[in-house]
C-alpha cells in the first residue's frame, strides 16, 4: 500500500515573477501529480466489503483489542490475541474444575493440550452416575468394586450323618428238644452306621472368575481437572 506524495508545489508558481519559466503550469506536471494520485487510489481497500492482501495487523492499544470478554456483540475487528482469550474462556466454561476430558489414544496431559488448569489422571476404573443415599454411588468421587468374581471356581466335601442298614437272615427253630424244625425261618435286622466323613467330593464345575466382574469396555485416557 503506498501514500500519496505530492511532487509539484503549485502554490509557490503564484509568488514566481511573470517573465519566470517555472510559474508556467506544465502539463507533465500535471500529469505526474495524477499518476502518483491514482497509484496511491489504487493500493488502498475499498471502504464495502474490500479484500485485504498480506498479513493485515491492528495497532496494539486500538478498541479492536480491549473487548473485555466474550458478550461484546459489536461488529468491532477482533485481533488474534482477542480471539484466542474468547477460545480459552469458553474452553474454560465447558471444561471448569471438576470436568473429566477423555481422549481415546492421546494420553498427553489436558494442561498441555487446552492451555489451561491442573488435572489429575483417572486410571484403571470407569466411572459411575451418582446416586443419592445408595450405599455404593452416594458419594461424588467415591471408589469401589474389584475386577475379579466374588464367588470363584470351588469344591465341596460331604460328611455323612449317620445312616441304617436292613439286614435279611434265616434262622431255624430250635426245640428243646429233637431235631430242628424245617422249613427255616425269615428274619431281619437294622443296623446303624456312626457319623463318619466319606471322604466324597462334589466335581468342580463352572471356571475360574478371574476378570469375570468386567463389563465390555474400550480403554481410554481420562483425566478430571482439579484447579
Amino acid at each position: 500500500m503506498s501514500d500519496y506524495t505530492k511532487a509539484t508545489d503549485f502554490a509557490t508558481k503564484d509568488d514566481l515573477p511573470t517573465s519566470d519559466p517555472g510559474k508556467v503550469v506544465k502539463g507533465s506536471e500535471i500529469n505526474e501529480e495524477f499518476i502518483a494520485i491514482a497509484s496511491a487510489i489504487a493500493s488502498k481497500a475499498d471502504i464495502n466489503s474490500p479484500t485485504f492482501t498480506g498479513t493485515p495487523t491492528l495497532p496494539s492499544g486500538t478498541i479492536a483489542t480491549t473487548v473485555a470478554d466474550n458478550t461484546d456483540s459489536s461488529t468491532k475487528l477482533a485481533t488474534t490475541a482477542f480471539v484466542q482469550s474468547v477460545k480459552t474462556i469458553i474452553l474454560q466454561s465447558v471444561f471448569p474444575v471438576g470436568a473429566i476430558y477423555t481422549s481415546y489414544n492421546v494420553s498427553t496431559d489436558p494442561a498441555t493440550v487446552l492451555g489451561f488448569g491442573t488435572w489429575s489422571a483417572i486410571e484403571g476404573k470407569v466411572l459411575a452416575g451418582y446416586q443419592s443415599g445408595d450405599t455404593d454411588f452416594g458419594t461424588a468421587g467415591g471408589t469401589g468394586g474389584q475386577k475379579d468374581a466374588v464367588v470363584v471356581e470351588h469344591n465341596h466335601s460331604i460328611t455323612d450323618p449317620g445312616h441304617n442298614h436292613t439286614v435279611s437272615t434265616y434262622a431255624s427253630s430250635t426245640p428243646t428238644s429233637g431235631t430242628p424244625v424245617v422249613p427255616l425261618l425269615y428274619t431281619t435286622t437294622t443296623r446303624t452306621t456312626s457319623t463318619s466323613t466319606t471322604g466324597i467330593t462334589i466335581n468342580n464345575t463352572g471356571e475360574s472368575g478371574t476378570g469375570k466382574n468386567l463389563q465390555p469396555y474400550v480403554t481410554v485416557h481420562m483425566w478430571r481437572r482439579t484447579a
